[in-house]
């Protein structure tokens, strides 16, 4: 009898699912919110805004890099609030007034307007609600944070794959003011009231503890809940696995802006620029999911590493593609190269430095990946227009690649079992 009264009392508990996947599934909804701010939603409405304002394409590429160095400021501060407040409060704040500058910025009508509106859609969105969304998924798990990254890349991955086609119908449809407002009202009345109803900062805001379980043949020990941001930046660690995120980060920026040329230069059509972009997402997906499992039984160290390897070989291949099948291949190797990146990014800082200060570490490295997204396609076109090839950029960042990889393979790994 009394066996049968303890066994009732703990079913319940033992079916729950653990709230955290939910916020998980939060988190990947918030990042996907961010698509106003970001370098790829922007150049959704590039065209029509040009047209509209009669801007240059220069003056534009200028309010864009000054705007996005700028945003990267949003960073810091986001992550002392995420530490202090919680992530439910600031994620739903940051949703409402990205969506209210979204629609604003559907109105303006000048150049210092612009200026003004994309700066804060980069801060608030590219910067500050991408770190919401990854410290969110951080202070909930521990010894499975690379599976629920994986979880969250998977899903963020899906709706960015459908945000972008659906927001580009609005923009062909209806034009880019409409659009754009369509997008802000949807932040407003539709993210912002989820964050607050669903999000909770914290296991302990529901009754349940960080995840805990010992899942899978290796059991990875928790870090030290207590590594401020000043203790995360004086280990190399830090370093080179922000440098190695912010090199891909420049890399795709550049080669998202660019990639049409880039082909152009090797000889091929836009028709096969679309259909490489279709075959990164997809590869992207793949690693998002290979580095998930393998995360189970391999380091992050090695993760990375093998990231690193593809995109040094990646890039190297780019200058000397000359069929279909060879530029395939290459965007198979950058899309696996970033789904291995978006893990281990998004799973290092909890796990190397634990979940009190984990906002603000997070925030650091956001920075830093910004701004190298800033500065990538100004690199880009400043090494075409001097060398008056791609070629000899692709070949230099490949070098530079390879030798981060190297420190990789050496470089201590604080917090974390090898």
């Amino acid at each position: 009898m009394t066996g049968a009264i303890v066994s009732t009392l703990h079913a319940p508990r033992s079916r729950r699912t653990f709230y955290g996947w939910t916020v998980v599934g939060m988190a990947a909804l918030a990042m996907v919110g961010t698509l106003p701010g970001r370098t790829q939603g922007l150049g959704l409405i590039t065209e029509p805004l040009l047209r509209d304002l009669a801007l240059s394409r220069m003056t534009y590429a200028q309010i864009n890099l000054a705007a996005t160095l700028v945003g990267a400021l949003f960073c810091f501060g986001i992550g002392r609030l995420i530490d202090r407040r919680g992530s439910r409060l600031v994620l739903t704040s940051v949703a409402a007034l990205l969506g209210l500058t979204v629609i604003a910025m559907s109105r303006a009508g000048s150049l210092g307007a612009l200026l003004l509106f994309v700066t804060l859609t980069r801060g608030l969105g590219q910067s500050a609600l991408s770190v919401v969304s990854l410290a969110m998924v951080g202070k909930w798990f521990r010894r499975r944070l690379t599976r629920a990254m994986a979880v969250y890349s998977l899903l963020m991955s899906i709706g960015f794959m459908a945000a972008f086609p659906l927001v580009g119908a609005m923009v062909e449809a209806y034009g880019w003011r409409r659009a754009w407002a369509g997008i802000g009202i949807a932040l407003v009345a539709g993210l912002a009231p989820l964050a607050w109803t669903f999000v909770r900062s914290e296991p302990a805001d529901v009754g349940e503890e960080i995840d805990g379980l010992r899942e899978g043949s290796a059991v990875i020990e928790p870090a030290p809940t207590g590594a401020t941001l000043g203790t995360a930046l004086r280990t190399p660690a830090f370093w080179v696995f922000a440098v190695a995120s912010a090199l891909y980060g420049l890399v795709a920026s550049g080669i998202g802006l660019f990639n049409e040329s880039i082909l152009a230069e090797r000889g091929f059509p836009p028709a096969i620029y679309h259909q490489a972009l279709a075959v990164t997402a997809l590869t992207a997906l793949a690693g998002n999911f290979l580095s998930g499992a393998l995360a189970a039984r391999r380091s992050l160290r090695m993760l990375l590493l093998i990231a690193l390897i593809m995109l040094a070989g990646a890039l190297a291949a780019l200058p000397r593609v000359t069929t279909v099948t060879h530029v395939m291949m290459q965007a198979v190797a950058m899309g696996l190269a970033g789904g291995f990146v978006m893990v281990v990014f998004f799973s290092f800082w909890g796990r190397a430095f634990g979940q009190t200060h984990l906002g603000r570490i997070q925030g650091a490295a956001q920075a830093l990946t910004v701004v190298a997204s800033a500065t990538g396609p100004l690199l880009f076109a400043w090494g075409v227009e001097t060398t008056g090839s791609y070629a000899a950029g692709f070949y230099a960042l490949s070098g530079v690649v390879s030798v981060v990889a190297a420190i990789t393979a050496f470089v201590p790994m604080p917090g974390i079992s090898e």
